[in-house]
């Protein structure tokens, strides 16, 4: 048999995929088992569900409309009318927290997936490719890095304006430099493996290589990142809202709440209060996951 005719044992589609298919279900199962292991991450999962529970289901779960005001019931105390009190527009605070969650889970949702798949996009090319496109692409993360998040979410929203489309193009700018850094790292990690290498020799196309090889062995970072700053958006978003260049009122978010009872102080303590224990549990339980998906996704704490 000449050399020829032994060449096509060499492709890039081996017969037998039994191997990753049970390291796949093996992942599976770790994270489960760490998720579900763990008290702290229960709870934590049970703090997600009842905040997507809530936003999907507002309109049902609010007791009162959140834009609705009255003058008879400005600054009222907790009661059982008003659970959380009202505000100093005489708004249900509860309400408002309730319906605030919706803007939460979804700029903290996403915000971050929009920014992993084109950090990711710009940090693979950049790595792969290598010469003038990795110049160019580096020197754009770099710029990008060298203002903190909150910072640059304050100047690219203060150029756009309020907004919901906006806000999200504003967390999405703030995130992708992270997502192309760690994308980047990673495929240049990858790409000297001798299984691409071997892809590369036997002809397989680009696409091909970076869709079956490079993607899969740098996606347990990503999702890791991801999983991470979905409580960093939901802090970033609160943080511009209370800042008045978020989401705009008379719209309710977590953020402008604080920002409105931060100026009704001395009336009612309660819309910081709500707002504030909101923010802070749902951020928390977001780390805790995100701290459970890196032990298992993560070789270097493993």
């Amino acid at each position: 048999m000449s050399f020829a005719e032994q060449r096509p044992i060499l492709t890039d589609e081996p017969d037998i995929p039994a191997t990753p298919i049970a390291a796949d279900t093996r992942l599976f199962d770790n994270i489960r088992h760490v998720i579900f292991g763990r008290i702290s991450t229960i709870v934590a999962s049970l703090a997600i569900l009842l905040l997507i529970l809530v936003a999907l289901f507002a309109d049902f779960i609010a007791p009162y409309d959140p834009l609705a005001q009255s003058i008879l019931n400005v600054n009222k105390a907790p009661s059982w009318e008003h659970l959380l009190g009202t505000d100093g527009f005489g708004r249900d605070v509860l309400s408002r927290i309730i319906y605030g969650a919706r803007n939460s889970l979804i700029f903290g949702l996403i915000s971050p997936t929009l920014a992993a798949l084109i950090g990711t996009t710009l940090g693979v090319v950049a790595g792969y490719f290598g010469g003038i496109v990795d110049r160019v692409v580096s020197r754009l993360i770099d710029l990008l890095l060298a203002f903190p998040e909150l910072l640059l979410a304050i100047i690219i929203a203060a150029a756009l304006g309020g907004g919901f489309w906006n806000i999200i193009a504003v967390l999405t700018i703030a995130y992708v430099p992270g997502f192309a850094r760690v994308a980047r790292a990673q495929t240049l990690a990858v790409k000297q493996e001798p299984y691409v290498e071997a892809a590369v020799a036997v002809g397989v196309r680009v696409p091909t290589i970076i869709r079956r090889h490079v993607v899969p062995n740098i996606s347990a970072p990503i999702v890791v990142l991801m999983t991470l700053w979905v409580a960093s958006a939901i802090r970033l978003e609160a943080s511009l809202s209370f800042l008045g260049i978020g989401t705009q009122p008379p719209a309710p978010s977590w953020g402008n709440i604080i920002r409105d009872g931060l100026n009704n102080l001395f009336g009612t303590p309660w819309p910081i209060v709500g707002a504030g224990v909101a923010i802070t549990c749902v951020v928390l339980a977001f780390n805790i996951i995100g701290d459970a998906i890196r032990d298992v996704l993560d070789p270097e704490t493993a």
